[in-house]
């Protein structure tokens, strides 16, 4: 047989083919000359799939040809078909994959997708590549790379649907005319519903294919009787024939080198470049290899692997259909040798290295939810399930506003009961809802965020053309509920389902399986979700929910959590009937005064109710000092002021905050106000912000002139702040405090002319020295004495900036990059020990010294290192003990 003939397969010998003394010689020349001149055609069809999806192994009329070759393979000598339907079956295998390019689509392939579909490809494509969610403007016009890919995308999802239109798709012709496919008018009313129904079946799950291909059909009447046709077995075949031709031909290595393949994709061609044509031994399918695989195509061979362990579910589910239906069961029925890498290395020979199937494997999935979910990520927070949740409804809503844009009742509604002593804790919304479906591939696929399913994007078109951007994103939010409770109970109606369709998913904790069931069809489900957990800690027990709460209200820590909100919350405390309003709050938008509000709520109940005329001057202050951080377009991404004066003022109430999509995320004593952020743990309880280092840098810039400008900017603030603005600009000006000698507070501007007046420092490092800026001064650290420093000592105060700012300029960033090459030696050289302090304010101070001796850091620090790095010095008092430090001598 060459290497393309299907018409000397047995398939097409016995049932279309010419043949002498044929009684039907006609008819099964109509059917014939039909078949082949549908090839023909779809021949340039399929030609143009590679100028679409390039990557793709061949999709063209030599992977249809071959098609007749593997259903023969399939078929074996138990499935007979006659003429009519292997002439049905021909069309299918012509058509099952001629959408997939461009131009197998009347108009463009976003049009073809529709608007809302498309969009909802570019905003998962894009979150998964830039790790955001887009705005408008980028889901008009996305990025060329994004829109490949959805292209190539929707190609895959669709093609096998738009296939089923192909047979009636007409193209018009340089005359005007109208080109089918299947020409004949005939054939193509008579077959074409059948032929696009199959070619569309091999994309559908298996057990689907009993449901749509119930009933055989007739013959048509110019043909005989018995040329019937049975539309599940043609199903069966197709599928089965798809699935399992993979060999060299299908990856040529001439065209994988002209088209030169990424990612997958090129492992796919990589592995198929090796396969050989499959046979036949009993049932059983066998692939092997006509080249071993060496040691740099190990990933090919292990997708390989996964690829034909996938044929072998596919021909098994196949035949476990016809066998539980009693219809005829195909030949083949399983693939040779996948069950474990030792027998697969037999057939798929390897040549330099041995496969040893270490892959990750999670074979108790509840025991992993439990090790990774709850108390384990969150640690020991019980309200961040709280904020989760809150997070969760939040996103619903906006969910159901975004398909329905008439919808303008949404709202979160939180509950906490008590009842003979048993606490419970619910949440509830009034969004989107969850069908069955979504419950399984959404909520319940830990690590997966359901928001960028395929699956639930499908199931609710038209999200990111709403303008849905979720804040959901790791997919693990929801098992933080195990924090307060083990027992668990979720409720949830689709927002345009019945009543009927409600279910309801009930816990046992996270590392039991969740029992799935209906509701009572009597009963009355409001659309959303609801939550209940049962607390396994009153809320008022240490580590209990209220634990980080001022007065133990829950109103007081829904507010704490969503300090912005788009949806207004309702809260109701113990044994209220009435609930209070948290109202919906944008941070981009709000005024000063408003802000400091939010986060730092007037003291009007409570124990603290006495510092309100407090909060009411911080407040004051914190409008005349805060000011904006804005993103690349001008955009508030926070308010703050820098420095930590307000949350010492206010007894540690008044910290920075970071926020994640306008919940809390983390607190600071660096700044007063907040900060947007993103998460930096898939726990969300760190954050790191999303300004970029120059945007954070005006904002410092501006904190600096305002310090200034109010007298605010003292020798204690320029000493706290003086580390933190060298990270900043690699400097800082001349006139900002930043050591401690006898003779008072050294400044960049001093430093030159101290250090001229001596032949030899003393840096001090550290204890049993530290230092205090309110007033500023040295002491000792175990006795506690204040201590006056010996005339050439020097103590440079470094108080380091906490998280997130500290995290926006790592000290690394500033260091003297011609020494970068000592960060790698195995002592401390006096290289390394230079490229260490270079970016810091001891570089600083250093720096100036060598100008001021006219030396080089090497004529000052190779000493010391020679001296094995222990310069030790006393105090003018011995008994406080001897302090480490750098001794430097001027050169001679």
């Amino acid at each position: 047989m060459s290497e393309h003939d299907y018409t000397s397969t047995s398939l097409w010998r016995k049932t279309l083919a010419a043949r002498p003394g044929d009684a039907h010689a006609d008819q099964r020349e109509r059917l014939r000359t039909s078949y082949v001149e549908l090839r023909r055609k779809a021949a340039t069809l399929l030609q143009e799939n590679a100028r679409s999806m390039p990557d793709f192994t061949v999709h063209d009329i030599t992977h249809v040809d071959a098609l007749w070759e593997t259903a023969d393979l399939v078929c074996g000598t138990q499935v007979v078909l006659n003429p009519a339907e292997a002439y049905v079956l021909g069309c299918a295998f012509v058509l099952h994959d001629a959408a997939m390019g461009v131009a197998a689509y009347r108009t463009s392939v976003p049009e073809t997708l529709g608007e809302k579909r498309w969009r909802d490809l570019v905003s998962v494509a894009y979150y998964r590549r830039e790790g955001c969610w887009p705005d408008q403007d980028q889901l008009d016009a996305p990025p060329t790379e994004i829109a490949d890919i959805c292209r190539a995308t929707a190609i895959r999802e669709t093609h096998a649907e738009q296939a089923r239109r192909l047979v009636d798709q007409a193209w018009p012709s340089s005359t005007g005319n109208e080109i089918f496919l299947i020409e004949e008018v005939q054939l193509r009313e008579a077959y074409g519903p059948l032929i696009g129904d199959l070619a569309a079946s091999h994309w559908w799950a298996v057990d689907r294919l009993a449901g749509e291909f119930r009933r055989k059909s007739g013959s048509l009447p110019w043909q005989p009787s018995e040329w019937t046709i049975d539309p599940l077995k043609l199903a069966c075949i197709l599928r089965l024939a798809d699935v399992t031709q993979i060999d060299g031909r299908r990856a040529p290595s001439l065209l994988f080198s002209l088209r030169d393949p990424q990612g997958i994709s090129r492992e796919h061609w990589r592995f198929q470049e090796h396969v050989s044509r499959p046979d036949l031994n009993g049932d059983r399918v066998t692939y092997s290899s006509l080249r071993p695989f060496l040691p740099q195509d190990a990933a090919s061979w292990w997708l390989a692997l996964d690829y034909l362990r996938g044929i072998d579910l596919e021909l098994k589910a196949v035949d476990a259909l016809l066998h539980d239906l009693g219809r005829e069961r195909l030949a083949a029925r399983a693939v040779a040798g996948v069950d474990s890498p030792e027998r697969f290395a037999e057939h798929f020979r390897v040549q330099d290295w041995r496969p040893i199937d270490a892959a990750v494997k999670v074979s108790d999935v509840p025991a992993l939810v439990g090790s990774l979910g709850g108390k384990q990520l969150y640690g020991d927070k019980p309200e961040v399930a709280l904020r989760e949740l809150i997070q969760n409804a939040q996103d619903a809503v906006l969910a159901r506003k975004a398909l329905q844009p008439d919808f303008a009742d949404g709202r979160i509604e939180i509950r906490l009961t008590e009842s003979d002593g048993c606490w419970c804790l619910e949440v509830r919304d009034n969004g989107v809802g969850m069908d069955e479906e979504t419950l399984t591939h959404g909520l319940l696929d830990f690590g997966t965020s359901g928001w960028s399913s395929p699956t639930v994007r499908n199931l609710l078109p038209g999200l990111a053309d709403g303008g849905f951007a979720p804040s959901g994103r790791f997919g693990i939010g929801f098992y933080s509920v195990f924090l307060l409770g083990d027992r668990v109970e979720l409720v949830t109606r689709r927002y345009d389902a019945a009543s009927r369709d409600a279910r309801r998913l009930t816990f046992d904790g996270p590392t039991q399986r969740p029992l799935l069931t209906p509701l009572p069809a009597h009963g009355w489900v409001p659309e959303g979700t609801a939550v209940r957990v049962t607390l396994s800690k009153a809320p008022n027990d240490v580590k209990g929910l209220f634990h980080r709460t001022v007065d133990e209200r829950l109103s007081q820590l829904a507010q704490r959590l969503a300090l912005e909100s788009s949806v207004p919350i309702h809260t109701w405390e113990p044994g209220t009937t009435m609930p209070e309003l948290l109202a919906p709050f944008s941070l981009a938008t709000a005024t000063a005064d408003e802000i400091f509000d939010r986060l730092y709520p007037p003291l009007t109940q409570g124990r603290r109710i006495g510092e309100e005329k407090q909060r009411l001057q911080l407040r004051d202050d914190f409008v005349e000092r805060a000011t904006e951080l804005l993103n690349d377009r001008g955009q508030r991404i926070g308010l703050a002021t820098l420095g930590n004066d307000l949350y010492y003022a206010g007894r540690g109430y008044y910290s920075g905050i970071v926020t994640v999509n306008g919940l809390l995320a983390d607190e600071s004593i660096s700044f007063a106000g907040y900060l947007a952020g993103q998460p930096s743990k898939a726990s969300r309880d760190q954050a790191t912000l999303v300004a970029t280092q120059n945007q954070v840098r005006e904002w410092m810039r501006v904190q600096e002139r305002k310090l200034r400008s109010t007298g605010r900017f003292g020798d204690p603030v320029q000493l706290e702040q003086a580390f933190t603005l060298h990270g900043a600009f690699n400097g800082i000006a001349d006139d900002i405090a930043f050591a401690f000698t006898t003779q008072g507070l050294l400044r960049p501007a001093d430093v030159a002319d101290w250090a001229a007046q001596r032949n030899e420092v003393f840096m001090a490092l550290g204890l049993p020295l530290a230092c205090q800026t309110r007033p500023p001064q040295v002491f000792h650290y175990l006795s506690g004495q204040i201590v006056r420093l010996p005339e050439d000592w020097v103590v440079i105060f470094k108080r380091v900036a906490l998280a997130p700012l500290a995290e926006v300029f790592p000290q690394v960033m500033n260091r003297d990059a011609d020494y970068e090459f000592a960060r790698h030696h195995s002592t401390l050289t006096w290289q390394k020990a230079w490229w260490r302090m270079s970016g810091d304010l001891d570089g600083l101070f250093l720096r100036t010294l060598c100008e001021a001796w006219s030396c080089t850091p090497e004529s000052v620090l190779a000493p010391v290192e020679q001296r094995n790095w222990s310069d030790i010095r006393h105090l003018e008092d011995e008994s406080l003990g001897a302090v480490p430090g750098y001794l430097f001598h001027r050169p001679s």
